[in-house]
């Protein structure tokens, strides 16, 4: 049988969102433009004998940074080192020279050690149906272009490379996304992203300096939806984001395992309350 890796077309690109819908990884229903926009090259498919088999994305950031995600095979070829191979191959070509990331499911963690990668934290998913009121004042803005330029310097300190191409592209308001910002004496102090997916809504990401502004920022979000089911992906060695999950009854339901081939990223975790996804980091 003739095995073909190749550069995924954006029409690619909604099947691999709808593989990871059925897979239960409740993607984003609006996801696709914005991941196109981080990297359009960054998506990867194996096909056997001219039917996709396998995906994978490896979205660069720069020169120096790449992330991994969406790394699985369709159901009818696995076993088969399909995905292996789309992952060999993949890295070959984008890695040389770039620190990699990824989350991985905990039970693949010894299988990425043997690929290289070292392990840096576990991140959780939180979950829960939330009810809260907007919060009161002045200081939380509904981000617009005017806003833009400030959030990709803020955003910056947050994330091991550059990303104004996927920021200008997931900060653009839409019926099913939206963007608010904390501003304070003409600075950013926080901002954090909701959006509809395939389970309710989830947010992401979710930076703040300061514990109270992630707090109000969180309940504008969850409020700006209605409430009702909500997620948020948190880095466990954030006791403030934990705290900020048990204040809202939001529950863990699943763990991944943060993990870099290269030099791990020196991040300010404690100010990391919800990572923006785990597909692009």
């Amino acid at each position: 049988m003739a095995l073909t890796i190749r550069n995924a077309s954006r029409a690619d690109l909604d099947m691999i969102l709808d593989w990871a819908a059925r897979e239960g990884w409740n993607p984003g229903v609006d996801d696709a433009p914005a991941f196109w926009a981080a990297d359009p090259e960054g998506f990867w498919i194996a096909e056997q004998d001219g039917v996709a088999a396998a995906a994978l994305s490896l979205v660069r950031y720069g020169e120096d940074y790449a992330f991994l995600g969406f790394y699985m095979a369709h159901p009818d070829y696995r076993g088969q080192g399909v995905g292996y191979a789309l992952w060999t191959e993949a890295i070959r070509r984008v890695g040389a020279g770039r620190i990699i990331g990824l989350d991985g499911v905990v039970a693949q963690q010894d299988n990425y050690r043997k690929a290289d990668f070292s392990y840096a934290h576990a991140n959780f998913r939180y979950g829960g149906l939330v009810d809260c009121k907007d919060p009161p004042g002045t200081e939380l803005v509904s981000v617009s272009p005017v806003h833009v330029p400030m959030i990709v310097d803020y955003d910056r300190r947050f994330f091991p490379a550059p990303r104004e191409a996927f920021l200008r592209e997931w900060l653009k308001p839409l019926e099913r996304r939206q963007s608010i910002a904390m501003i304070r004496n003409a600075a950013i102090a926080g901002y954090g992203t909701i959006r509809t997916c395939s389970d309710g809504f989830k947010i992401g990401p979710l930076f703040a300096e300061q514990e109270t502004v992630a707090d109000l920022i969180f309940r504008k979000l969850a409020a700006s939806v209605g409430g009702g089911q909500i997620y948020i992906d948190i880095p466990e060695p954030n006791a403030a984001a934990r705290a900020l999950c048990d204040r809202y009854n939001l529950k863990p339901v699943f763990e991944t395992a943060r993990m870099y081939r290269g030099q791990v990223p020196d991040l300010p975790l404690g100010q990391i309350y919800g990572i923006t996804t785990f597909e692009l980091g």
